[in-house]
Protein backbone atom coordinates (compact mmCIF):
# COMPACT_ATOMS: atom_id res chain seq x y z
CA UNK A 1 0.00 0.00 0.00
CA UNK A 2 1.29 3.84 -0.85
CA UNK A 3 0.02 6.19 1.76
CA UNK A 4 -0.96 9.54 0.35
CA UNK A 5 -1.84 12.78 2.19
CA UNK A 6 -5.71 12.77 1.97
CA UNK A 7 -7.56 14.28 4.25
CA UNK A 8 -10.06 11.36 5.44
CA UNK A 9 -13.03 13.50 6.18
CA UNK A 10 -13.16 14.07 1.94
CA UNK A 11 -17.09 13.63 1.44
CA UNK A 12 -17.84 10.99 -1.30
CA UNK A 13 -20.31 13.72 -3.09
CA UNK A 14 -21.35 10.99 -5.41
CA UNK A 15 -21.48 8.12 -3.23
CA UNK A 16 -18.44 6.58 -4.78
CA UNK A 17 -15.66 6.48 -2.26
CA UNK A 18 -13.20 3.76 -4.96
CA UNK A 19 -12.39 3.72 -8.21
CA UNK A 20 -11.26 0.20 -9.63
CA UNK A 21 -8.40 0.28 -11.84
CA UNK A 22 -7.12 -2.76 -14.00
CA UNK A 23 -3.63 -1.83 -14.88
CA UNK A 24 -2.22 -5.68 -14.74
CA UNK A 25 -1.68 -6.17 -18.39
CA UNK A 26 1.77 -6.14 -20.21
CA UNK A 27 1.52 -3.35 -22.76
CA UNK A 28 2.38 -5.58 -26.08
CA UNK A 29 1.43 -3.38 -28.46
CA UNK A 30 4.00 -0.24 -27.07
CA UNK A 31 6.87 -3.23 -26.98
CA UNK A 32 9.95 -2.26 -26.54
CA UNK A 33 9.24 0.74 -24.79
CA UNK A 34 7.27 -1.38 -22.36
CA UNK A 35 9.88 -4.20 -21.30
CA UNK A 36 10.58 -1.29 -18.69
CA UNK A 37 8.02 1.21 -18.18
CA UNK A 38 4.19 0.09 -17.84
CA UNK A 39 2.54 1.81 -20.43
CA UNK A 40 0.14 3.23 -17.83
CA UNK A 41 3.46 5.61 -16.89
CA UNK A 42 3.55 6.71 -20.65
CA UNK A 43 3.09 10.45 -21.30
CA UNK A 44 0.59 12.42 -22.12
CA UNK A 45 2.57 15.46 -22.83
CA UNK A 46 4.59 15.14 -18.99
CA UNK A 47 1.64 13.37 -17.11
CA UNK A 48 1.28 9.95 -17.52
CA UNK A 49 -2.27 7.71 -18.14
CA UNK A 50 -2.51 6.52 -14.60
CA UNK A 51 -2.64 10.16 -12.66
CA UNK A 52 -5.16 11.31 -15.30
CA UNK A 53 -7.26 8.46 -14.34
CA UNK A 54 -6.47 8.98 -10.16
CA UNK A 55 -7.74 12.98 -11.27
CA UNK A 56 -10.70 12.33 -12.74
CA UNK A 57 -11.51 9.55 -10.04
CA UNK A 58 -10.86 12.27 -7.70
CA UNK A 59 -13.13 14.76 -8.73
CA UNK A 60 -15.63 12.40 -9.19
CA UNK A 61 -15.20 12.86 -4.98
CA UNK A 62 -13.62 8.89 -4.86
CA UNK A 63 -10.37 8.44 -1.63
CA UNK A 64 -9.72 5.31 -3.15
CA UNK A 65 -7.56 3.99 -6.10
CA UNK A 66 -7.79 0.47 -6.36
CA UNK A 67 -5.29 -0.30 -8.75
CA UNK A 68 -5.49 -3.88 -10.45
CA UNK A 69 -1.54 -5.04 -10.92
CA UNK A 70 0.53 -7.64 -11.50
CA UNK A 71 3.43 -8.89 -9.18
CA UNK A 72 6.28 -7.25 -11.40
CA UNK A 73 4.26 -3.78 -12.09
CA UNK A 74 4.85 -2.17 -8.96
CA UNK A 75 6.55 1.20 -10.73
CA UNK A 76 2.61 2.49 -11.18
CA UNK A 77 2.00 2.66 -7.43
CA UNK A 78 5.64 3.64 -6.88
CA UNK A 79 4.24 6.43 -8.60
CA UNK A 80 2.12 8.09 -5.91
CA UNK A 81 5.26 7.85 -3.66
CA UNK A 82 6.69 10.52 -1.88
CA UNK A 83 10.51 11.19 -3.45
CA UNK A 84 11.36 12.90 -0.68
CA UNK A 85 15.37 13.10 -1.82
CA UNK A 86 13.72 14.78 -5.43
CA UNK A 87 11.18 17.40 -3.65
CA UNK A 88 14.11 18.52 -1.65
CA UNK A 89 16.64 18.68 -4.05
CA UNK A 90 14.21 20.58 -6.50
CA UNK A 91 12.77 22.95 -3.37
CA UNK A 92 16.68 23.64 -3.17
CA UNK A 93 16.44 24.70 -6.82
CA UNK A 94 13.61 26.98 -6.62
CA UNK A 95 11.95 24.86 -8.83
CA UNK A 96 8.55 24.83 -6.80
CA UNK A 97 6.58 24.12 -10.48
CA UNK A 98 8.30 20.98 -10.64
CA UNK A 99 7.57 20.37 -6.81
CA UNK A 100 4.30 20.70 -7.24
CA UNK A 101 4.58 18.13 -10.42
CA UNK A 102 6.17 15.72 -8.05
CA UNK A 103 3.66 15.50 -5.12
CA UNK A 104 0.09 15.96 -7.48
CA UNK A 105 -0.12 12.15 -8.13
CA UNK A 106 0.18 11.44 -4.26
CA UNK A 107 -2.26 14.22 -2.81
CA UNK A 108 -4.64 13.56 -5.24
CA UNK A 109 -5.85 10.45 -3.97
CA UNK A 110 -4.97 7.26 -2.27
CA UNK A 111 -3.60 4.22 -4.20
CA UNK A 112 -4.42 0.43 -2.68
CA UNK A 113 -2.36 -2.25 -4.59
CA UNK A 114 -4.79 -5.20 -5.96
CA UNK A 115 -2.11 -7.56 -6.96
CA UNK A 116 -3.61 -10.09 -10.21
CA UNK A 117 -0.79 -12.62 -10.31
CA UNK A 118 -2.05 -14.15 -13.88
CA UNK A 119 -3.92 -12.57 -16.69
CA UNK A 120 -7.63 -13.89 -16.50
CA UNK A 121 -9.71 -11.10 -17.43
CA UNK A 122 -11.07 -7.91 -16.89
CA UNK A 123 -13.99 -9.55 -15.09
CA UNK A 124 -11.58 -11.15 -12.91
CA UNK A 125 -9.62 -8.20 -12.57
CA UNK A 126 -12.97 -6.75 -11.13
CA UNK A 127 -13.69 -9.23 -9.35
CA UNK A 128 -10.71 -8.92 -6.76
CA UNK A 129 -11.83 -5.34 -5.82
CA UNK A 130 -14.12 -6.88 -3.63
CA UNK A 131 -11.67 -7.62 -1.14
CA UNK A 132 -10.92 -3.58 -0.47
CA UNK A 133 -14.40 -2.65 -0.59
CA UNK A 134 -15.64 -1.60 2.59
CA UNK A 135 -19.03 -3.35 3.69
CA UNK A 136 -20.92 0.42 2.92
CA UNK A 137 -20.74 0.58 -0.40
CA UNK A 138 -22.99 -0.39 -2.53
CA UNK A 139 -21.51 0.92 -5.82
CA UNK A 140 -18.31 1.20 -7.44
CA UNK A 141 -16.64 2.85 -10.23
CA UNK A 142 -14.08 0.98 -12.91
CA UNK A 143 -11.74 3.23 -15.39
CA UNK A 144 -9.98 1.55 -17.86
CA UNK A 145 -6.58 3.48 -17.96
CA UNK A 146 -6.52 2.96 -21.70
CA UNK A 147 -9.58 4.85 -22.30
CA UNK A 148 -9.64 9.18 -21.73
CA UNK A 149 -13.11 9.95 -21.56
CA UNK A 150 -12.89 13.93 -22.18
CA UNK A 151 -14.20 16.28 -20.65
CA UNK A 152 -14.22 14.27 -17.22
CA UNK A 153 -16.81 14.05 -15.19
CA UNK A 154 -18.97 10.93 -17.44
CA UNK A 155 -19.01 9.18 -13.98
CA UNK A 156 -20.69 12.09 -12.54
CA UNK A 157 -22.87 11.96 -14.78
CA UNK A 158 -23.21 8.35 -14.49
CA UNK A 159 -24.21 8.27 -10.74
CA UNK A 160 -26.92 10.87 -11.08
CA UNK A 161 -28.43 8.47 -12.98
CA UNK A 162 -28.08 5.48 -10.60
CA UNK A 163 -29.56 8.01 -8.11
CA UNK A 164 -32.47 8.21 -10.06
CA UNK A 165 -32.61 4.48 -11.63
CA UNK A 166 -30.48 2.08 -9.50
CA UNK A 167 -29.12 -0.52 -10.86
CA UNK A 168 -25.55 -0.26 -13.02
CA UNK A 169 -25.26 2.25 -15.24
CA UNK A 170 -22.05 1.80 -18.29
CA UNK A 171 -20.54 5.01 -20.31
CA UNK A 172 -21.43 4.48 -24.29
CA UNK A 173 -20.44 6.57 -27.42
CA UNK A 174 -21.74 6.37 -30.40
CA UNK A 175 -19.68 5.24 -34.04
CA UNK A 176 -20.36 4.84 -37.23
CA UNK A 177 -21.91 1.04 -38.13
CA UNK A 178 -19.20 -0.37 -39.72
CA UNK A 179 -16.94 0.20 -36.91
CA UNK A 180 -18.69 -1.56 -34.74
CA UNK A 181 -16.88 -4.81 -34.70
CA UNK A 182 -13.91 -3.29 -32.75
CA UNK A 183 -16.33 -3.16 -29.70
CA UNK A 184 -18.66 -4.12 -26.97
CA UNK A 185 -22.62 -3.37 -28.62
CA UNK A 186 -25.34 -2.66 -26.81
CA UNK A 187 -28.86 -3.96 -27.43
CA UNK A 188 -30.64 -0.92 -25.91
CA UNK A 189 -34.46 0.69 -25.73
CA UNK A 190 -35.77 3.81 -24.81
CA UNK A 191 -36.57 4.73 -21.29
CA UNK A 192 -40.41 5.70 -20.82
CA UNK A 193 -40.74 8.92 -18.12
CA UNK A 194 -37.33 10.03 -18.51
CA UNK A 195 -36.75 13.50 -19.27
CA UNK A 196 -33.56 12.97 -20.95
CA UNK A 197 -32.53 11.54 -23.99
CA UNK A 198 -28.80 10.29 -23.24
CA UNK A 199 -29.95 7.60 -20.81
CA UNK A 200 -30.89 4.44 -22.58
CA UNK A 201 -31.83 0.78 -21.01
CA UNK A 202 -29.78 -1.70 -21.97
CA UNK A 203 -31.57 -5.30 -23.12
CA UNK A 204 -28.02 -7.37 -24.24
CA UNK A 205 -24.40 -6.71 -25.11
CA UNK A 206 -22.80 -8.27 -28.05
CA UNK A 207 -19.06 -8.87 -28.19
CA UNK A 208 -17.16 -7.65 -31.23
CA UNK A 209 -20.06 -8.25 -33.92
CA UNK A 210 -19.63 -8.01 -38.09
CA UNK A 211 -21.41 -4.76 -38.51
CA UNK A 212 -24.73 -6.27 -40.47
CA UNK A 213 -25.17 -8.21 -37.13
CA UNK A 214 -24.97 -5.13 -34.50
CA UNK A 215 -27.83 -4.68 -32.59
CA UNK A 216 -27.30 -0.71 -32.14
CA UNK A 217 -24.36 1.59 -32.78
CA UNK A 218 -23.57 2.86 -28.96
CA UNK A 219 -20.94 0.91 -27.85
CA UNK A 220 -19.11 0.44 -24.75
CA UNK A 221 -16.23 2.53 -23.44
CA UNK A 222 -14.19 2.56 -20.70
CA UNK A 223 -16.31 3.91 -17.44
CA UNK A 224 -18.17 1.76 -14.97
CA UNK A 225 -20.35 2.13 -11.95
CA UNK A 226 -21.62 -1.24 -11.12
CA UNK A 227 -23.29 -2.01 -8.38
CA UNK A 228 -22.36 -4.50 -6.36
CA UNK A 229 -24.49 -7.25 -7.01
CA UNK A 230 -21.52 -7.84 -9.96
CA UNK A 231 -19.45 -9.64 -7.39
CA UNK A 232 -22.33 -12.22 -6.98
CA UNK A 233 -22.82 -12.70 -10.99
CA UNK A 234 -18.70 -13.14 -11.76
CA UNK A 235 -18.59 -16.08 -9.13
CA UNK A 236 -21.72 -17.35 -11.24
CA UNK A 237 -20.54 -16.71 -14.38
CA UNK A 238 -18.11 -19.67 -16.54
CA UNK A 239 -14.55 -18.47 -17.96
CA UNK A 240 -13.93 -18.21 -21.63
CA UNK A 241 -11.77 -18.43 -24.37
CA UNK A 242 -8.21 -18.80 -22.26
CA UNK A 243 -9.92 -19.52 -18.75
CA UNK A 244 -11.09 -15.42 -18.60
CA UNK A 245 -13.76 -13.95 -17.06
CA UNK A 246 -15.96 -11.49 -18.63
CA UNK A 247 -17.11 -8.84 -17.15
CA UNK A 248 -19.71 -8.19 -20.14
CA UNK A 249 -20.74 -11.93 -19.50
CA UNK A 250 -21.72 -11.02 -15.61
CA UNK A 251 -23.31 -7.75 -16.73
CA UNK A 252 -25.42 -10.31 -19.11
CA UNK A 253 -26.65 -12.19 -16.55
CA UNK A 254 -27.62 -9.20 -14.32
CA UNK A 255 -29.88 -8.04 -17.31
CA UNK A 256 -31.30 -11.59 -17.80
CA UNK A 257 -32.19 -12.09 -13.79
CA UNK A 258 -33.80 -8.41 -13.99
CA UNK A 259 -31.18 -6.12 -12.63
CA UNK A 260 -31.71 -2.74 -13.78
CA UNK A 261 -28.97 -1.92 -16.25
CA UNK A 262 -28.36 1.74 -18.46
CA UNK A 263 -25.98 3.58 -20.64
CA UNK A 264 -25.19 7.27 -20.15
CA UNK A 265 -24.54 8.69 -23.91
CA UNK A 266 -21.19 10.46 -23.90
CA UNK A 267 -21.11 13.04 -26.60
CA UNK A 268 -17.87 14.34 -25.78
CA UNK A 269 -14.49 12.85 -26.98
CA UNK A 270 -12.43 9.79 -26.62
CA UNK A 271 -8.72 8.76 -26.28
CA UNK A 272 -7.40 4.98 -26.93
CA UNK A 273 -4.28 5.18 -25.04
CA UNK A 274 -4.05 1.28 -25.42
CA UNK A 275 -1.85 1.31 -29.07
CA UNK A 276 0.29 3.37 -30.39
CA UNK A 277 -2.28 5.04 -32.54
CA UNK A 278 -4.53 6.20 -30.31
CA UNK A 279 -1.87 6.97 -27.71
CA UNK A 280 -0.29 9.30 -30.15
CA UNK A 281 -3.62 11.08 -30.74
CA UNK A 282 -3.68 12.40 -27.32
CA UNK A 283 -0.47 13.70 -27.06
CA UNK A 284 -0.68 15.81 -29.88
CA UNK A 285 -4.57 16.83 -28.67
CA UNK A 286 -3.08 17.25 -25.17
CA UNK A 287 -0.03 19.57 -26.81
CA UNK A 288 -2.31 21.81 -28.53
CA UNK A 289 -4.37 22.74 -25.63
CA UNK A 290 -1.16 22.97 -23.70
CA UNK A 291 -0.34 27.10 -22.89
CA UNK A 292 3.04 26.22 -22.87
CA UNK A 293 3.64 23.81 -25.24
CA UNK A 294 0.37 24.44 -27.80
CA UNK A 295 1.25 27.27 -29.72
CA UNK A 296 4.85 26.03 -31.02
CA UNK A 297 3.30 22.51 -31.35
CA UNK A 298 0.68 23.80 -34.05
CA UNK A 299 3.44 25.40 -35.41
CA UNK A 300 5.91 22.44 -35.89
CA UNK A 301 2.70 20.21 -37.02
CA UNK A 302 1.86 22.40 -39.41
CA UNK A 303 6.07 22.75 -41.24
CA UNK A 304 5.94 19.04 -40.73
CA UNK A 305 2.43 18.37 -42.90
CA UNK A 306 4.33 20.85 -45.55
CA UNK A 307 7.41 18.50 -45.53
CA UNK A 308 5.38 15.85 -45.75
CA UNK A 309 3.26 16.47 -48.49
CA UNK A 310 6.09 17.52 -50.71
CA UNK A 311 8.39 15.25 -49.61
CA UNK A 312 5.32 12.41 -50.94
CA UNK A 313 4.74 14.54 -53.96
CA UNK A 314 8.36 14.63 -55.32
CA UNK A 315 8.92 10.45 -54.35
CA UNK A 316 5.50 10.44 -56.79
CA UNK A 317 7.37 11.90 -59.32
CA UNK A 318 10.17 10.04 -59.79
Amino acid sequence: MVISMISPNRQHTHGVKTVVVPAAGMGTRFLPATKTVPKELLPVVDTPGIELIAEEAAQLGATRLAVITAPNKQEVLAHFGEFPLLVETLTERGKDEQVAKVKRAGELIQPIAVEQERPLGLGHAVGLAESVLDEDEDAFAVMLPDDLVLPMGAVEEMAKVRAELGGTVLCAIEVPREETYNYGVFEIEEVSGLDRDDVKRVRGMVEKPDPEDAPSNYVATGRYLLDRAIFDALRRIKPGKGGELQLTDAIALLIEEGHPVHVLVHHGGRHDLGNPGGYIKACVDFGLRDPKYGPSLRGAIEEILVNFDAEKAARAAE
